[in-house]
């Protein structure tokens, strides 16, 4: 569907499906700033909205979130394939090759913007017009330059919490340790404190076990964080995160992580 301008032009129309209205309100934000001529027509809290919206509207272009409740975004792709043009923004990278699969022009990863979204609102705005059937030139040599195989699977790389009405994004680089805080889990950087839903199990599943190790069943550490492992008078043994002041309980079902002292 396009939307005529005072000019006579055409514009093209996107729906964006996230199930974080932060998130939501910031990709929104973004890509008018890459592409002023953009109409978002439509938003979506989880896949099947995205699939009800995108019928009732028929956008040009449909930006996926890929984990939301009721039809995940893949989910939904495979509803939409041929209807739209679809993009994936996502947290997570290990979904690239199977969102190409469903039909996918691009994938985003969280935050997405810069000259990253630039870049795909050209190729976006370059095959406005055209059906999507008629894109798997690009498709294949899209997934040709994305399925290069890796060297170790890909891992979470960005934490969304909530911070008021505003979404922050957070580095995983930057995380010193996650810790389990009664419904939420704290997740402690350098520079600050914030709480998520996300469970210490989800996380633990999500993260590289290379870099984070789960020292208690309530805390995750960033290793290259580590100072240095002590004990304390009563024997248990105690990590010191470097350049913070607090010291986290290692349990005795971890202590092998700890094998030299």
């Amino acid at each position: 569907m396009n939307i005529a301008t005072p000019g006579g032009q055409r514009r093209a129309t996107a729906l964006i499906a996230d199930d974080e209205e932060p998130m939501r309100r910031q990709l929104r934000a973004r890509l008018l700033e890459a592409w002023p001529g953009l109409e978002i027509v439509a938003e979506a809290a989880n896949g099947i909205e995205a699939v009800a919206l995108a019928g009732q509207y028929q956008p040009d272009i449909v930006f996926l979130d890929i984990r939301m409740p009721g039809l995940s975004g893949i989910e939904a792709a495979r509803m939409l394939f041929n209807r739209c043009h679809l993009v994936f923004v996502t947290a997570y990278d290990q979904y690239a090759i199977e969102a190409f699969e469903q039909g996918a022009l691009d994938y985003l990863l969280k935050p997405a913007g810069g000259e990253r979204l630039k870049t795909t609102c050209a190729r976006l705005q370059s095959l406005i017009g055209q059906q999507p059937s008629n894109i798997e030139r690009q498709l294949s040599q899209l997934l040709s330059s994305q399925s290069k195989p890796s060297a170790k699977p890909d891992y979470l790389r960005w934490i969304q919490a909530v911070v008021g009405s505003n979404l922050r994004m957070i580095s995983t680089r930057e995380v010193l340790f996650f810790r389990a805080d009664e419904k939420y889990t704290r997740v402690q950087t350098a520079q600050a404190e914030v709480l998520i839903r996300k469970t210490l199990k989800e996380l633990a599943d999500e993260l590289d076990p290379d870099e984070f190790w789960r020292i208690h069943r309530s805390t995750l550490v960033r290793v290259d964080a580590i100072e240095e492992v002590t004990r304390d008078l009563r024997g248990r043994q105690m990590v010191k995160i470097r350049n913070f002041n607090e010291q986290l309980e290692v349990s005795r079902g971890n202590a092998h992580l700890f094998q030299q002292m």
